[in-house]
């Protein structure tokens, strides 16, 4: 007699598992934690970070290139200003910052899909600007446009990514200067949930307001945020004229930026942790008052993007103990601002969606939430240090963010936590069970991973043997074949596509 089970039991299992699988989940469009912060850094530290922050400002300053406005509205704000550097006197970025908001909502289309950024409340977005995808079946490839809409369709369909993003991927099929309406009318069109604009041109960023003008309406836009973006600055110490000019258009529409130093510790800030924070203190504080310039009250972000380096090659490294520790003490200077946090994410070097993807991506998403992360980019699908958006990395990366969310709820304290009914039901010896209390709370009681396997060596045997990365596969084909688009006014999904038309017919086709 084989050791194997009859394939009724195989068709029985997967019978349960599709039930489970279409009963319908309530899920949470961002998680509330309720669990304490990570702390890293005491009082005589964090304030011993934050003087050398003001005087990385006041003695080096930070070079604000080709934006006349900005160096202009520096000098009427108190600031030395010497060419293009701006020297901050001690304190000054930290008042003007006072006008900003401790959280705020980003609304989306679906009103029940509206985000709250800050506070105790966490956000996780996919993976941003990788040029290249790669999936099992056709293997790492430029993005395309049709892979971009794919990101879009599959983040709408995870419960547990709250957000759509912005660019999941390079659409490289697409002209440099017009590709931007594409993908900004894709998270409008085939998701109802928040997304972010484009940053790579000051004109990009204003047609992105433009259209969110159209979806919501220009008065609410002017009134509400709709759209959050990612401003990167130039470590060390330097804001360009492109991040600039995009982060002058969404202040002054009152729309968010994630102010995001991204640094590669020794090569873009010192090697220790101390100095690293420092700098992207200061430059995360000059960049943020900067908005707060423009027009005061207008959302943002404190983010920071730091990773340490092999001292031997120089590649990005991802997962270490450095970079956890910097993450879990710039949360807590941002906390001190009073202004909402991002960073984190489920970060890799790794080509494939393998162990070493597994280990690293781990050990980023978990500080990620105990460090009390407000916004998290690239929480899903993010390989290759951001080279390449890996189609089953997403859903395996989305299952663990599912995890995320059961362990933010923290300990249930409840009646039905405490489960003294069934410690009294169960004689020493016996087992749960059978008891009336496993039997009400079984469904529930243990958040079960799509993409695992806990079968016994002779089931997984029969069912073909099948690893996480091929069960994702699986997994994300079936999705995109099941999807069905929101819904969307015509007459709004008209007007977006003639203000496309007119904007891509009123310049020629340019690869910058």
């Amino acid at each position: 007699m084989s050791d194997k089970p009859a394939r009724g039991g195989r068709r029985g299992r997967e019978a349960r598992k599709a039930q489970r699988a279409s009963t319908p989940v309530a899920v949470s469009p961002y998680i509330k934690r309720n669990i304490p912060c990570t702390q890293i850094l005491d009082e005589e530290g964090l304030q011993l970070i934050e003087a050398n922050a003001d005087t990385i400002l006041e003695e080096t300053g930070i070079d604000f290139r080709g934006h006349a406005r900005a160096l202009e509205l520096w000098k009427e704000a108190g600031a030395d200003v010497d060419g293009e550097r701006v020297r901050i006197p001690r304190g000054l970025a930290h008042k003007i910052l006072k006008t900003a908001p401790r959280e705020f909502t980003q609304h989306a289309r679906n009103p029940a899909r509206s985000v709250v950024i800050g506070g105790n409340n966490t956000v996780f977005a996919p993976v941003y600007g990788a040029p290249f995808v790669t999936d099992m079946e056709r293997g790492r490839r430029y993005g395309t446009i049709e892979d971009f809409r794919d990101f879009v369709k599959l983040a709408y369909l995870e419960p547990n990514i709250h957000h759509s993003g912005g660019t999941v991927c390079e659409p490289v099929d697409l002209p440099v200067n017009k590709r931007h309406l594409d993908m900004v009318y894709s998270h409008m069109r085939w998701s109802d949930k928040a997304f972010m604009g484009s940053v790579t041109a000051p004109e990009r960023a204003a047609d992105t307001v433009e259209m969110s003008g159209i979806l919501f309406g220009k008065e609410f836009v002017d009134q509400n945020c709709v759209v959050i973006n990612l401003i990167n600055s130039n470590a060390p110490l330097v804001f360009d004229a492109t991040m600039l000019g995009a982060a002058e258009v969404y202040a002054a529409a009152n729309q968010a930026s994630i102010i995001s130093p991204f640094i590669l510790a020794g090569a873009m800030s010192p090697v220790t942790a101390a100095g690293t924070l420092a700098q992207l203190l200061a430059e995360a504080m000059a960049g943020m008052a900067f908005t707060q310039l423009v027009r005061p009250g207008s959302p943002v972000v404190f983010g920071t993007f730091v990773s340490s380096i092999s001292m031997q090659s120089g590649a990005p490294t991802f997962g270490t103990p450095e970079g956890t520790m910097i993450l879990t003490a710039a949360a807590q200077l941002a906390r001190r601002l009073g202004v909402p946090f991002r960073s984190g994410g489920s970060l890799t070097a790794s080509k494939v969606a393998d162990a070493q993807a597994a280990y690293e991506s781990t050990n980023t998403l978990l500080p990620t939430l105990q460090a009390g992360v407000n916004f998290s980019l690239h929480a899903a699908g993010w390989l290759e240090g951001g080279l390449s958006a890996g189609f089953e990395k997403f859903i395996l990366d989305a299952d663990q963010l599912g995890g995320m969310a059961v362990l933010a709820k923290g300990i249930d304290l409840t009646e039905n936590g405490q489960a003294m009914d069934a410690i009294r039901e169960t004689e020493p010896g016996s087992h749960h069970l059978g008891s009336a209390h496993t039997q009400a709370n079984f469904e529930s009681a243990f958040y079960r991973y799509a993409t695992a396997d806990n079968n016994s060596y002779e089931q997984w045997d029969a069912d073909g043997r099948e690893d996480a990365c091929t069960r994702a596969h699986k997994i994300y084909k079936e999705k995109l074949v099941s999807y069905e688009a929101p819904p969307i006014d015509p007459g709004i999904d008209e007007a977006l596509q003639a203000f496309m038309t007119q904007r891509k017919e009123a310049e020629p086709d340019s690869n910058i």
